[in-house]
């Protein structure tokens, strides 16, 4: 079983320990359920994707929202404020999200502070008080089962190859540099979990570093030496390129102003994450993706974006619907035919919601509203959170659109949202 705390002392249980013995055997669960899925997710991204049966689902979420308004006490005086209460709520989609600014503000955890082993942060601009995800030995392992899951389900999708052949490159500063990072955290864990699978391992390296100013930058000589095939005997492994996409745009601004290109080995992946957060250049989707195409020669159906925060357990991976490609231009690379539009995906273990920001009501099919995320994985914390993300509601998904131009809601105003 596992366990966030120590033992119960014989024949004295206490609140604390029974707490942690309710919310582990929740993650154990879930667990089991994410594993024992894993063979029915690895299908195309574009195929329907199967969730939770409704009934299975509202069943969990209203356990996990009765765990957490006993142990919450933070979100529970929300969630009172608002009248709902694990009496009053009958229905999943009744539960009390919380924005995720509150999570700058109040320490939205039912972790005591003996037990809150990790923290994420979440990665602002510089000078923003960043938000903060507290996790336990249990939690963090469910977490890392969650992403890897919905990582090969959605990354690498009908893999033609194992694992092992692939060559993990990371566009970020090592764990030890970045230890409050849930990006870096995953990208660690992909790491691990390809290393595991690979004899010799996988030899995955993070390319990126922290600036005097504390920023992310990369080591373009170590990149260029990762992308490039190696003099000697060549390294002919697909490579699996993993980043932001701030750190995306620095790379192919510095390959293009130095003039260089990159002809990654076939059956190469990019994972993006998007959002630029003031440290590049905003770039279009399109028009990154297709300099990716151009300047690494990485095949557009192998580009996948990620949206994902660290005040959640669980990310969504987009595809693309309806779009059609074109070759164009001096160079031969495949351009889009028309606009793209890419719907993102969460995994079956979450729901989201596209809420109108005046009602907070669902909206139609095709309408635009905020981004909300309804997430089992979301065990020691909050599992519904509001986001400030604007996106269009597709069905089973939706079109991500960017952020909402709205003041961000501080913790003191939740008590009356």
């Amino acid at each position: 079983m596992l366990s966030c705390a120590s033992a119960v002392a014989e024949n004295q249980p206490t609140t604390k320990n029974r707490v942690h013995k309710e919310l582990s055997s929740f993650a154990a669960r879930l667990r089991e359920a994410i594993q024992g899925r894993d063979a029915a997710l690895r299908r195309p991204v574009g195929a329907a994707r199967r969730p939770y049966p409704e009934l299975t689902f509202d069943t969990l979420a209203l356990k996990l929202f009765a765990l957490q308004f006993e142990h919450n006490i933070a979100y529970q005086k929300i969630c009172e404020a608002r009248g709902r209460t694990p009496r009053t709520v009958e229905h999943w989609t009744q539960i009390p999200a919380v924005p995720t600014a509150a999570f700058k503000e109040l320490e939205l955890t039912c972790l005591p502070p003996p037990e809150r082993t990790a923290v994420f942060h979440s990665s602002g601009t510089t000078g923003q008080e960043p938000s903060r995800h507290f996790h336990c030995p249990a939690s963090l392992e469910l977490y890392e089962t969650s992403l890897w899951s919905w990582f090969l389900a959605s990354v690498l999708p009908g893999l033609r190859f194992t694992i092992c052949d692939l060559r993990l490159l990371c566009l970020t500063p090592p764990r030890e540099q970045a230890p409050h990072s849930s990006l870096v955290h995953m990208f660690e864990t992909v790491r691990q979990k390809m290393d595991g699978a690979s004899v010799p391992a996988s030899r995955a390296e993070f390319l990126g570093k922290i600036a005097a100013d504390g920023s992310w930058e990369l080591d373009f000589d170590a990149v260029l030496a990762a992308l490039s095939p190696g003099s000697g005997t060549p390294d002919p492994r697909p490579r699996l390129l993993l980043g932001t996409a701030f750190s995306f745009v620095h790379l192919l601004d510095f390959l293009v102003e130095n003039n260089l290109r990159v002809q990654l080995p076939v059956g190469s992946h990019v994972m993006e994450t998007g959002g630029y957060k003031n440290r590049s250049r905003a770039m279009p989707k399109e028009e990154l993706h297709a300099l990716i195409t151009e300047r690494l020669g990485v095949q557009p159906e192998n580009i996948v974006c990620e949206y994902g925060m660290s005040e959640l357990g669980s990310q969504a991976y987009d595809s693309v619907a309806g779009d059609e490609w074109r070759v164009t231009g001096k160079t031969n690379a495949p351009r889009h035919a028309s606009r793209v539009t890419r719907h993102y995906h969460f995994p079956p273990w979450a729901r989201v919601q596209i809420v109108s920001p005046e009602t907070g009501r669902e909206v139609a099919d095709g309408e635009t509203g905020l981004i909300r995320v309804l997430d089992l994985a979301n065990v020691s914390s909050v599992m519904a959170v509001q986001t400030e993300d604007l996106g269009v509601r597709r069905e089973g998904g939706f079109e991500l659109m960017g952020r909402a131009r709205m003041a961000e809601l501080r913790g003191c105003s939740l008590m009356s949202a």
